[in-house]
């Protein structure tokens, strides 16, 4: 079948939310099929993150409190419900993510965009690199058939910074307040790290009245 129905993934590389929101979107996919043409779109969870970013406990501490162990432990069972083996504890920094943001946007240019979105959460996530350096996004571009010295040529300039805080600014005079938040056919918003049985049942039913408009169109 055809993919046919528009997916739009706003979301930060950073987020673990996202992480295991597309992994429990992956899990569906590979369950029911595939109707979705994705696009994945930019949104900083720290904006006002200093470009050098910052200590991850100190930012958490900030954040949540000297608690913040107890308010990050529904992640942690999230992610492990997902399948997701992830050493938090070993992240150590908490970057900005505005040039993850601008290499989505060019991987996205080359039809790239959901390879590097994964590398990027594994790199973060699993392999505790840090994203906002400019050899390890040149890393991952090369990774996924990207040019990385292009890549590195660009992220050196101010190529697309404006534009990712533009549409980024856009998410958010559109309502969104927390990532991800994935919009269905450009009309129906499903915020956060949804489990992969309602994707299962999402993608069902769009595969079931695709099917019902074609037999329709053939009558």
């Amino acid at each position: 079948m055809a993919m046919t129905v528009k997916l739009d993934i706003i979301s930060d590389p950073v987020c673990p939310w996202c992480y295991i929101g597309k992994t429990n979107l992956d899990r569906a996919l590979e369950r029911a099929g595939n109707p979705f043409v994705v696009e994945w779109h930019p949104f900083q969870l720290n904006p006002d993150m200093p470009a050098e970013g910052m200590n991850r406990a100190e930012y958490l501490t900030a954040k949540f409190g000297e608690g913040y162990e107890d308010a990050y432990q529904n992640v942690r069972i999230q992610a492990a419900q997902a399948g997701l083996e992830i050493d938090f504890d070993g992240i150590t920094r908490m970057p900005n993510t505005i040039d993850a943001h601008r290499l989505i946007h060019w991987a996205g240019i080359e039809g790239r965009q959901t390879f590097v979105v994964q590398r990027l959460f594994e790199a973060y996530f699993k392999e505790h690199r840090d994203i906002s350096d400019h050899e390890v996004l040149a890393d991952i571009a090369d990774a996924v058939e990207m040019d990385a010295s292009v890549v590195r040529r660009l992220l050196e300039s101010d190529a697309d910074i404006e534009d990712i805080r533009s549409r980024d600014a856009h998410s958010r005079e559109m309502g969104v307040t927390g990532v991800p938040t994935f919009i269905v056919g450009q009309r129906h918003a499903v915020p956060g790290a949804q489990p992969a049985d309602l994707w299962a049942k999402v993608i069902t039913e769009i595969m079931e009245k695709e099917a019902e408009e074609a037999t329709d169109d053939e009558g």
